[in-house]
């Protein structure tokens, strides 16, 4: 039973995104199509991080079934059997539809693990990426953008909203922690090879032109760190303020103090 010992002190993570990919219908699509007022094709997945070489693809490039036994995908309720337990790669669910709306998504890990399911969330992206939320140095914010029509999104191509996270695993049992070591993950590399977008995310708004350009987007670990830079210059701001609402705290306290001993009745 050495196996089942936990390996104190040791932590490990495998690196994932989760998202989908959405584009127009055509109209021979439609016409075909069972449900004539659907408007996209769209796939929404659980990944490796990594992106295959010369791939189409947002990541994929390793296998995540030696830790992964389940992904389940909570689709709206208005879709037929809407809770899809997918038991091995790819991850992933397509369907038809015209609107979005939020989709659970639930990861089991494979039994040696003995860890606990975890919960993401995402919210299915059919139209193009604009922004609806002010930049830095604007005067106003941007207007509800139109969506656009069939054939306007069609010209956009395919629709990207793919997010990346770290599953860590702390303590692992040991022949989980040899499971683990046996298959590491494919790294990011440094930047896009084939000058592919960087995938738009809002805490960095520069991306969204890139992300306009067209193309399969794909991460790389000058994104990651850049991420990083990003929480740490925000972490900086936020220790910065607590230290300057802290001392003026102080002040007011000294403050207070003074004018009680002032009014205190005279012995």
């Amino acid at each position: 039973m050495a196996d089942r010992v936990r390996v104190r002190g040791v932590t490990i993570h495998r690196p994932i995104i989760y998202g989908n990919t959405a584009t127009v219908l055509t109209p021979a699509e439609r016409e075909t199509s069972h449900y004539p007022d659907h408007t996209h094709r769209w796939t929404v997945a659980v990944r490796s991080a990594t992106s295959a070489p010369d791939s189409d693809v947002v990541g994929g490039a390793d296998d995540l079934a030696y830790f992964i036994k389940r992904v389940t995908f909570k689709l709206h309720d208005t879709y037929p059997n809407p809770t899809r337990n997918i038991d091995k790669p790819p991850f992933e669910v397509s369907e038809t539809g015209w609107g979005e709306f939020e989709i659970q998504i639930r990861i089991t890990f494979v039994a040696e693990s003995g860890e606990k399911a975890i919960t993401l969330y995402h919210h299915l992206k059919l139209h193009p990426w604009s922004v609806t939320f002010p930049l830095p140095n604007a005067t106003s914010v941007p207007a509800e953008p139109e969506i656009p029509s069939p054939e306007n999104a069609a010209k956009l191509g395919p629709v990207h909203s793919w997010q990346y996270d770290e599953i860590v695993f702390a303590d692992p049992f040991q022949n989980f922690l040899a499971l683990l070591t046996a298959h590491p993950p494919t790294p990011l590399p440094k930047t896009s090879l084939s000058k592919k977008p960087v995938p738009f995310h809002m805490s960095n708004p520069a991306s969204l032109e890139a992300s306009l350009k067209g193309g399969v987007p794909e991460f790389t670990s000058a994104m990651e760190k850049e991420e990083a830079d990003r929480l740490e210059e925000a972490k900086g701001k936020i220790i910065k303020e607590q230290e300057k609402w802290r001392s003026i705290l102080m002040e007011k306290e000294k403050e207070l103090e003074k004018l009680q001993k002032l009014l205190a009745p005279k012995e």
